[in-house]
């Protein structure tokens, strides 16, 4: 008789209930699930984001690099005017609705886009928004504006 006992125990000890693994698994899936939507969807979008934010950096860097130095132009080399460049970068970046930074080095204008995109579905696991930076630069070189 005891051994019959101290065997069914035994049975009892092994047998192993499956109550709430189906429920861990399903929220294990569903974030996952989330995650790899958010990443998808809000990283075509930051994409996006970002190129528009690229062409409008270029714009805006070509724009400045129009900006010649009279002075300079009478002297017979081709400058470009510091103060009227960035201005006309920044200027440029507000119109388009992405206010940004611009600065010069030589003959080069840089414009620099950056802000921080809200994301839609990444936001439900914790992800609020995303760094978007561009910076893109012009020279003007002999009254020709090249991007780069």
């Amino acid at each position: 008789m005891r051994v019959a006992v101290i065997g069914r125990w035994r049975a009892r000890l092994h047998r192993r209930s499956d109550d709430g693994q189906f429920l861990a698994m399903t929220a294990v899936f569903m974030t996952m699930f989330l995650a790899l939507a958010g990443l998808v969807a809000d990283g075509g979008h930051y994409f996006d984001a970002k190129q528009q934010a690229a062409s409008e950096a270029e714009q805006a860097a070509r724009a400045g690099a129009g900006s010649l130095d009279v002075g300079e132009l009478h002297a017979g080399t081709i400058a470009v005017d510091p103060t009227v460049a960035v201005a006309a970068a920044e200027n440029y970046m507000s119109s388009a609705g992405q206010p940004g930074t611009a600065w010069v080095v030589g003959n080069t204008v840089y414009a620099q886009i950056s802000y921080r995109l809200p994301t839609q579905l990444l936001g439900l696991i914790g992800v609020g928004s995303l760094a978007l930076s561009v910076t893109e630069s012009a020279t003007d070189v002999s009254g020709i504006t090249t991007g780069g």
